[in-house]
């Protein structure tokens, strides 16, 4: 693929690898470059799920496309820990071998980098976004806020879940389903109004049945936006600093009711391609 940039260190976008019996996972983490914490402060951290056209093994292509280039254009002022783990050619995040990696990059980077455990965010689009639904359900609790990008809910058709394998009650609502397992942690979700891979309608059920069950959520559909909803999302600084608002064991500002808005776009942004899903 072309490359939008080229990570630097300078910028704050070191390439790290852990080798297992699985084999080698080679993946990125950025940590800011411009801020002098005090020796004792952790950092928030973002695990970030990218889309089917950055699956492989080279490690680099999750930083080009999503939240890399946003990340990028701070020039290492972004205030957040980044990690962009890789999921295999063919494989879903959903999988439990792959579930696995990015939890692995994302404990091993926690560890390395002083990052802060209360304050650990999920985020993805695409592929991405459907893992950021699924992900927590094999890891509950670790999460402070999750924020899926036109992830879909259902798989798509020609893919077969044997039941045994299933998170969710794929037969009867699965909407239902996982809002019941995602319980109170807050979710704001993303979808472009003219998505044509993954219907903007998976999003809209989602947000209705967490709201149903009593979750904490927010909805933006971006109008005039297809697949790429990632780019509107990543370029606003309000979702950055909603995510910061967000902490384990304590109380979401949202739970006061706040969660219903905003239903409405905060900004406009041009349609873009779509990236591939499965």
């Amino acid at each position: 693929m072309r490359h939008a940039f080229v990570p630097d260190s300078a910028h704050g976008f070191v390439a790290r690898q852990i080798v297992s019996r699985r084999g080698t996972h080679k993946y990125w983490v950025y940590r800011p470059t411009h801020h002098m914490p005090a020796p004792a402060q952790k950092w928030p951290v973002i695990l970030y799920l990218h889309g089917g056209g950055e699956r492989g093994m080279d490690g680099l292509a999750p930083t080009q496309v999503g939240l890399g280039p946003a990340v990028q254009g701070t020039l290492g002022y972004f205030p957040f820990i980044v990690v962009f783990p890789q999921c295999d050619a063919g494989a879903f995040w959903a999988q439990p071998e792959m579930a696995q990696r990015a939890m692995e990059a994302l404990q091993t980077t926690i560890r390395d980098f002083n990052g802060d455990p209360e304050r650990v965010y999920l985020t993805g689009n695409s592929l991405g976004g459907s893992g950021t639904w699924f992900v927590p359900l094999r890891y509950p609790g670790r999460f402070a806020a999750l924020a899926p990008i036109c992830g879909g809910v259902r798989p798509p058709p020609w893919i077969r879940i044997p039941k045994g394998e299933r998170l969710i009650d794929l037969d009867g609502d699965p909407y239902a389903s996982l809002a019941q397992k995602l319980g109170r942690t807050p979710v704001w979700i993303f979808h472009g109004a003219d998505d044509f891979l993954v219907p903007v309608s998976e999003s809209r059920r989602m947000a209705a049945a967490l709201r149903q069950q009593g979750g904490i959520v927010r909805y933006t559909e971006w109008p005039g936006v297809g697949h790429a909803a990632e780019e509107p999302t990543y370029a606003d600084p309000a979702f950055f600093e909603w995510l910061l608002k967000q902490r384990l064991g304590q109380p979401s500002p949202d739970a006061d009711g706040a969660s219903a808005a905003p239903a409405a776009p905060l900004l406009t942004s041009r349609p873009v391609g779509p990236h591939p899903v499965f």
